[in-house]
């Protein structure tokens, strides 16, 4: 009897410490390898395996390790997603363990801000390269620019905040600098309505909103003011995500229109005067320039990725173009983003090509996720 209960005690206790724990199964079915890519789990798929999970303790694992993570909420109240950042060979497939303990602390790699003291520019960046554009207080200024803006940094540091408060950040300290032109042009992978054979710009955004801001990722979304051209009114909504060890932005544009049919668009990265490598690769969906050496700032590579393919590209108006179009209520998903040659990681044309190349790739063979 007292063998029995004994009996009873242990496997009731066994059921707890089990119930503390799940395993979820992450596989990369691509043939190139994924190196601390931010892998994004529905967090439909974490509860399922995990329906006992306290998020105040939860602690991710890899091989007895505790990996970072992030529960991103896409600015609602429920978690929409957990994402991990992770490592994979090609078809490799790895096994997390979901378990109860505090997590430990980890530092933020991206990070996103409104700058009310410079003119409402929209800030972001990660533990790679930084972005910005123009808020609404520019329009009209003499300085006034349009398109996506790229600072080069040479530091996994976050350094949005310490360059806008030392306002110096045209020159290199150390960590980078802002040498980028844009100008009335899209910049380094904007978008802009494409009418009578000439791109109409929307300007500048009007409201932001933050998603969600590190530490893995950070989301943004901006609205800005309805402009008509040639009689048709364009109302444009954009979400923006950049997440850790990236090079590229990840971009929704919500394009609400007047016109009868789909709205002619462009996705543009400006060209500089003197000649220098474009990869225009329709079938692949890629966009690629490597700009001129900027006296002894170095070079600065910006590129475009399409989530469909083909696409039409072609060279004009002083910009490498993609021809896309749109429905009224209709979303566009791209990719754009750039890299610093003086970063030491990518210094050449063939080896940012690569990178968008294999971006692609990893695009399409997204990481799978099943219980076990």
């Amino acid at each position: 009897m007292r063998f029995s209960l004994v009996l009873g005690v242990l496997i009731g206790l066994s059921g707890k410490a089990i119930s503390q724990n799940a395993t979820l199964n992450v596989t990369n079915p691509g043939n190139r390898p994924l190196i601390q890519s931010v892998v994004e789990i529905p967090w439909a798929t974490v509860t399922k395996a995990y329906p006992a999970i306290d998020t105040a303790q939860l602690q991710v694992v890899l091989a007895g390790k505790e990996v970072p993570y992030q529960l991103e909420h896409r600015g609602t109240k429920a978690i929409q997603n957990l994402l991990v950042q992770l490592s994979a060979s090609p078809k490799q497939t790895i096994q997390l363990t979901l378990r109860r303990g505090k997590p430990a602390p980890i530092a933020a790699k991206t990070y996103c801000r409104y700058v009310p003291e410079r003119y409402d520019d929209f800030a972001w960046e990660n533990d790679k390269v930084a972005f910005r554009i123009y808020g609404a207080a520019l329009n009209g200024r003499s300085d006034n620019a349009y398109g996506s803006d790229i600072w080069a940094k040479r530091t996994d540091a976050l350094i949005l905040n310490k360059w806008y408060k030392g306002d110096d950040y045209h020159k290199d300290h150390g960590e980078g600098l802002d040498y980028y032109h844009v100008g009335l042009t899209l910049g380094a992978g904007d978008i802009g309505v494409f009418l009578n054979d000439s791109i109409q710009f929307i300007h500048n955004y009007r409201s932001w909103e933050v998603l969600d801001n590190g530490p893995l990722r950070s989301t943004f979304r901006v609205k800005f003011d309805p402009y008509t051209f040639k009689g048709i009114t364009v109302n444009e909504t954009r979400t923006v995500s950049l997440d850790a060890g990236s090079q590229l932005s990840k971009v929704l544009v919500a394009i609400i229109h007047t016109a009868a049919q789909a709205l002619p668009m462009v996705v543009g990265i400006t060209l500089r005067p003197e000649e220098s490598p474009l990869l225009l690769a329709e079938k692949e969906g890629i966009l690629g320039y490597w700009e001129p050496k900027h006296g002894d700032d170095g070079t600065i590579g910006v590129g475009c990725l399409f989530t469909t393919s083909p696409v039409t590209m072609m060279r004009n108006y002083q910009h490498g173009l993609t021809k896309l179009s749109v429905k009224s209520g209709n979303t566009i998903t791209y990719y754009t983003g750039g890299a610093w040659d003086k970063a030491g990681q990518i210094t050449s044309s063939d080896a940012w090509f690569a990178y968008l190349r294999q971006y692609a790739d990893q695009l399409k063979h997204k990481p799978v996720v099943r219980i076990n």
